[in-house]
């Protein structure tokens, strides 16, 4: 009779402390990200701004991956912190596909502010960050990165 109760004890605590993981907050189109929809998935992040070329070109591949890579969640960050329908506007104007995080997870994810755009973090299922690139970045490139890591 104990064995099934301490079961039910550990499975109640595994529950309970992954439902207290923090949400992300919102995407440009007000929509919540909650913790439990990137659990178990690897992220990119994604820093880009308006004014950045590199980051312009870069779009389209991150929508690709956005698009077609099952287990992984690609996850915009706006340089210039814009916010509500500016950032709404300013992701549309660029053709962004993936969702734009309205708090930036920085703090969260203990990055120290870059000096230059585009740079691009991949993170692993279990939250931690893994890879930093720096510079413009295509799919390809992405997932021979995302394929080293996921095999070390």
């Amino acid at each position: 009779m104990a064995k099934p109760l301490v079961s039910f004890l550990i499975l109640s605590a595994c529950l309970l402390l992954s439902a207290c993981e923090k949400d992300w907050g919102v995407d440009q189109h007000g929509r919540e990200i909650t913790a439990a929809q990137m659990q178990g998935q690897w992220l990119l992040i994604n820093y880009w701004a308006e004014w950045c070329g590199p980051c312009r070109t870069e779009i389209p591949e991150l929508n690709a991956l956005a698009e077609s890579e099952q287990g992984l969640a690609v996850l915009g960050v706006n340089f210039d912190e814009l916010r509500g329908e500016e950032l709404a506007q300013a992701a549309e104007a660029l053709g962004i596909r993936f969702r734009v995080l309205s708090d930036d997870p920085a703090e969260r994810l203990q990055l120290s502010r870059s000096e230059v755009l585009p740079v691009t973090y991949l993170v692993d299922d279990k939250g931690v960050v893994r890879e930093r690139l720096v510079g413009e970045q295509t799919s390809e490139g992405i997932l021979a990165h995302l394929a080293r890591l996921k095999g070390e």
